[in-house]
């Protein structure tokens, strides 16, 4: 089996900046950012959950899509694990000596490419193309996700870059195709024990 991949001749030396500049930031933006990176996915999950409220007042195809948004979310962390595996790239904190604010994840836990950044990004892509108010606001959260995995020390930068570019591609990919089909399958559904997620009563 080959070695682990090293990332750090990619962006190693800004890696080293941002971690640095977390430790001369004041202890409470470093606390806000830590518990962002640790728990913030929970805000995508209220965030599909509204608009999928939305999209079942507004009828059931749009539900339909609504629905899918989740699934979505889980098919690019598959993809974005099944990259990780490939890759294998040891976490920046494992190959620098820096001290981080979030534990270092154990060795076999690859880096590349962040599912954190994955998960948010498809998230917020797929919510783009069911309510672009609420695709907005999953947006600023992803980006901010994203920054936070590299702030807390454990991931690069082009980790959080390259996740974030693989749930977007998968969401708007995926939901683009349901889209597509989502008169198709609300028709097919609305009869069936889905019926009361699909349209409200």
């Amino acid at each position: 089996m080959t070695p682990p991949y090293d990332g750090s001749a990619i962006d190693g030396p800004a890696y080293r900046e941002i971690v640095d500049l977390a430790h001369r930031a004041p202890g409470w933006v470093d606390s806000l950012i830590t518990g962002w990176s640790a728990y913030g996915l929970g805000v995508f999950a209220l965030l599909m959950l509204l608009a999928w409220w939305q999209a079942r007042r507004a009828g059931t195809p749009a539900a339909v899509t609504a629905l899918a948004v989740p699934l979505v979310t889980v098919l690019a962390f598959g993809i974005d694990s099944l990259l990780k595996l490939a890759v294998r790239e040891d976490r920046p904190c494992q190959q620098l000596s820096v001290v981080t604010l979030e534990a270092c994840p154990a060795a076999g836990d690859w880096s590349f490419p962040s599912n954190h950044a994955a998960l948010a990004s498809a998230a917020a892509f797929a919510l783009l193309l069911v309510s672009r108010r609420v695709g907005l606001i999953a947006l600023a959260a992803a980006v901010l996700m994203a920054a936070s995995r590299v702030w807390v020390g454990v991931h690069y930068p082009h980790d959080v870059l390259v996740g974030f570019a693989v749930g977007a591609l998968v969401a708007l990919l995926a939901t683009w195709a349901v889209r597509r089909k989502q008169s198709e399958l609300a028709a097919r559904l609305k009869d069936g024990p889905l019926r009361p997620l699909l349209a409200a009563a």
